[in-house]
């Protein structure tokens, strides 16, 4: 199930960093980075969209088979695995 995640820190209602998961749906891959990602919501507060690139045919374009792809911000931080602490770094520094 592909869902899109709100985007204000519940503390201080600043806008916190946005992530995106781009993937498709029956991609093991994308379940583990998906996993990843939520279980870094125990540590870090973030937006998190994701985005089949199975409905857009210039996503499909774009990213092939190289999915999951996950951007913070707009940039591109990881491609195929999700390093949790490496995250969690990236997205410190995105704020």
């Amino acid at each position: 199930m592909w869902k899109v995640f709100g985007g204000k820190s519940p503390d201080t209602d600043a806008p916190v960093p946005r992530v995106v998961l781009y993937g498709r749906e029956d991609c093991c891959l994308c379940d583990e980075a998906f996993l990843e990602l939520e279980q870094a919501r125990a540590s870090a507060v973030f937006s998190l969209e994701k985005v089949d690139v199975d409905t857009d045919p210039a996503l499909v374009e774009k990213y092939g088979h190289e999915v999951p792809v996950i951007e913070i911000e707009g940039r591109k931080a990881f491609k195929y695995h999700v390093s949790r602490r490496k995250f969690l770094q990236l997205l410190r520094r995105a704020r």
